[in-house]
């Protein structure tokens, strides 16, 4: 199983539907849940993606009851992510430009010079990209290619780190940095857990999240009702860290976009 960035578009079992408030029609999709306790669950991503998730079975007029009693929050939620995308710009990879790393911002200031080592460094609150020649592709390369360094240190160490408050895994799970576009970390059916790189520039208690999150798939393959109470177990309140997670993600992936990540 996967843990999303916002959660996978064009789901087979899904519907389309819509309702209006206000002056406006929200449109949002209705996924059917496994867990049959009677809740309809509502999901508004960074994206504006608007994602419902009801037992089955239930019709189309009992979800959308449930969800117009939500629609002020959810009117709110759009507006506030559509406030923060509007300052949301694609990346140049020149100097002066904000970029994240372990949940901080840091200003990239790049380096040029003929006979200079390209690299990339993290010094008094810079990132320093060292180049030959101001090309903004090979910036970005080499910023990717330093992530991608830091992710596999970080996430290894962290992956230690959380495997002794998960007793139920036997032995060190195999660990694959890989870059997606629509998850943050993915768990196979035989345990090898896999990463994106992009999730270093968030908080280590979003990256311990996901972490755990694959971790605890490795007991419970599904979303079932056992896996939550692991989750619970291993990490209390990581609801409100997946929230975290799901706000930052416009702003950590800005130069991935478009991107379709989903949290848990």
């Amino acid at each position: 199983m996967n843990v999303p960035i916002t959660s996978p578009p064009n789901n087979p079992n899904s519907r389309q539907l819509s309702f209006a408030y206000g002056d406006e029609r929200i449109t949002f999709e209705c996924q059917p849940r496994s867990q049959a306790n009677g809740r309809v669950l509502i999901k508004v991503h960074p994206d504006c993606r608007v994602v419902v998730s009801a037992p089955e079975p239930i019709d189309n007029d009992a979800v959308l009851k449930a969800v117009k009693k939500r629609g002020r929050w959810i009117y709110q939620q759009l507006r506030d992510f559509r406030k923060a995308l509007e300052y949301i710009t694609p990346r140049q990879y020149i100097s002066g430009e904000s970029h994240y790393y372990l949940g901080k911002q840091y200003l990239l200031k790049v380096i040029e010079s003929e006979d200079t080592q390209q690299q990339v460094k993290l010094l008094r609150g810079k990132l320093e990209v060292s180049v030959r020649k101001k090309d903004p592709e090979r910036v970005r390369l080499l910023l990717a290619e330093w992530y991608k360094a830091r992710a596999k240190e970080i996430f290894h160490r962290r992956l230690d780190a959380l495997l002794e408050q998960t007793l139920w895994v036997s032995g060190r799970p195999p660990l694959r940095i890989l870059s997606m576009k629509t998850q943050w970390g993915s768990c196979s059916p035989q345990g090898r857990i896999t990463l994106n790189p992009h999730l270093v520039k968030a908080p280590r208690q979003c990256i311990d999240y996901v972490i755990l999150h694959e971790l605890c798939h490795i007991a419970e393959h599904n979303h079932s009702e056992r896996f939550y109470r692991l989750m619970n177990q291993v990490m209390p309140k990581w609801e409100d860290t997946k929230n975290k997670l799901d706000a930052m993600a416009n702003l950590i992936l800005g130069d991935t976009l478009p991107f379709s990540p989903t949290s848990g």
